[in-house]
């Protein structure tokens, strides 16, 4: 028989299991502490629990991080449940933090992907049900089951524009997280983009946003906070008279809007990557 516990080792307990869970905690869980649901009801009335979903709470107070918010939305998911989509991509480092529209606007939702036979909806919570999510495809990162890099990449494919989801792409090899490969890109221009993450990374150089908005236009690599643009020129796609003067013509209007532009050749990335690293590098300290 399990031994009983006092309050003060029940209440040390859930702050064991808040402080691994990002300070959430399930009523399941409460229940295995035998915390009955009037309890937890006393608890929520004295201002020690605080209800986030229908059976999940915040301990102590109710203004968790946003990872205490995904872990939250699983929980509450019940077994199996693993955040995913766009929210797996933000944890994973693949996706910007999305941003309400206004600091008014509702904030959004995370998401999660449950079995097909999963119950019933979760308001704050965007729910995907999949008959194909196998155990294989389940990672767990700061304590949250999570979708894996290729699975993560596999479901926002469908759902991204092309530019948005080779952004992701690009972060994810940037970060080189497991990706399957099958998508692994393989043409020119995906090879230049990883040889120049690879220069990155080599000479420590802070990672940038890849292929983002810039103005009007679509960057190949970015540091918004300095206003640098690196965009690379492989011959294919930059060789032609037209594709010359319309780069130029999108460097003016770029340096107009208060951005400093860097154009990068295979070439100099094969044979100078120093000298390449090394003006980059002073750049970013500007």
């Amino acid at each position: 028989m399990r031994e009983e516990l006092t309050n003060p080792q029940r209440d040390a307990a859930i702050a064991r299991i808040a402080a691994r869970q990002h300070g959430v905690i399930s009523i399941g869980q409460l229940k295995e502490l035998g915390i009955g649901r009037q309890s937890v009801t006393r608890r929520v009335q004295a201002g020690t629990l605080h209800r986030l979903h229908r059976e999940v709470f915040a301990v102590g107070h109710r203004g968790v991080s946003k990872a205490g918010r995904w872990m939250a939305a699983v929980l509450a998911c019940g077994p199996g449940a693993v955040l995913s989509h766009t929210s797996a991509g933000e944890l994973w480092g693949m996706l910007r933090a999305r941003r309400p529209p206004s600091p008014a606007a509702v904030e959004v939702h995370p998401h999660v992907t449950v079995s097909s036979e999963a119950g019933r909806r979760r308001p704050g919570i965007v729910i995907h049900r999949s008959r194909t999510l196998k155990p294989e495809d389940i990672l767990v990162r700061h304590s949250i089951p999570v979708t894996t890099p290729s699975r993560t990449l596999i479901d926002r494919r469908r759902l991204l524009p092309q530019p948005q989801f080779a952004a992701a792409l690009r972060q994810a090899e940037f970060l080189r997280l497991p990706i399957a490969a099958a998508l692994e890109p393989d043409h020119t221009r995906s090879e230049l983009e990883s040889r120049f993450l690879a220069l990155c990374r080599r000479h420590r150089i802070p990672g940038p946003e890849v292929n983002v908005r810039a103005g009007p236009f679509i960057v190949d690599f970015l540091w918004p906070e300095h206003a640098l643009v690196v965009e690379l020129d492989g011959y294919e796609a930059h060789g032609t008279r037209s594709a010359f003067e319309g780069d130029r013509a999108r460097d003016a209007q770029l340096t107009a809007l208060g951005f400093r532009v860097v154009r990068l050749t295979w070439r100099q990335l094969k044979n100078e990557p120093a000298e390449v690293a090394g003006a980059l590098r002073e750049l970013l300290r500007k």
